[in-house]
């Protein structure tokens, strides 16, 4: 028997009034992949990204998490939206990492990594401390536990972010652009981390404008255009020779 997906999208649409962002978008995510989502603005990769863990609801389709539905149950034919309390609870397992980098300014960097294993898993705050040092030294910031985000550079918070989102123990983790906010020369430092993310076998789904990095470090590669996949497949044949009109325009813009 083959074995679940890590996600899998079924036809999946939504709008926010008249304006359809995703149109029936369907792709599979396997245990351990690493998916590259590559497209302009507006092409709906950061809201399909919110709809992977129901930060955004879907209009139609289903999305499952290793089998499960996210944000939903189903009853007969039927789906029930769970209420706020289960999503959240379901949301445990997926880390998001976001463009900006949200972390708590009146918390030192440790401090923003504790929060959440201490409050959503009632995990000891000896333990969580311990766990985040780890993170800490595992992203290169050992020496950063007391520093406040405004004495780090944008880098160095996206990378407390990404140790913060890994202190859950996550089984994907999602980013959405997380260098596009950075300095040019800040983007490498946080490229590494993910980097030693995806060859220690973390599932992740990245929406980012770095080629460079899904060249190298995605499995797949996924480029969307109003709403729609256009075109995917392997990194390096999608990305140098495109099969599609559109993928090309928009690859001879950014390439």
């Amino acid at each position: 028997m083959s074995e679940i997906p890590m996600v899998l999208a079924d036809r999946v649409s939504k709008s926010f009034g008249s304006n359809r962002v995703l149109r029936s978008i369907s792709l599979k995510v396997d245990r351990g992949e690493v998916l590259c989502i590559v497209g302009p603005s507006g092409s709906g990769k950061s809201t399909f990204l919110r709809c992977i863990n129901h930060l955004e609801r879907v209009d139609a389709g289903r999305l499952s998490v290793e089998g499960q539905l996210v944000g939903y149950r189903q009853k007969g034919d039927k789906l029930y939206e769970l209420r706020p309390k289960e999503a959240a609870f379901q949301r445990r397992e997926i880390g998001m990492v976001f463009q900006r980098f949200n972390l708590f300014p009146h918390l030192t960097a440790l401090e923003n990594i504790i929060q959440a294993p201490m409050r959503v898993k009632h995990m000891s705050k000896s333990k969580a401390t311990a766990r985040a040092k780890e993170l800490m030294e595992r992203v290169g910031l050992g020496d950063k536990a007391d520093y406040y985000p405004a004495h780090l550079s944008g880098g160095q918070q996206q990378r407390v972010a990404i140790a913060r989102a890994l202190a859950m123990d996550p089984k994907l983790m999602l980013f959405d652009e997380p260098t596009s906010a950075l300095d040019p020369e800040l983007v490498g430092e946080v490229l590494d981390v993910m980097k030693e993310l995806a060859s220690s076998g973390m599932t992740m789904i990245v929406v980012t404008h770095e080629m460079g990095f899904a060249r190298e470090v995605a499995d797949s590669l996924v480029f969307m255009d109003d709403g729609v996949v256009v075109e995917a497949g392997n990194p390096r044949q999608v990305l140098n020779d495109p099969q599609h009109e559109r993928t090309k325009m928009f690859l001879s813009k950014v390439l």
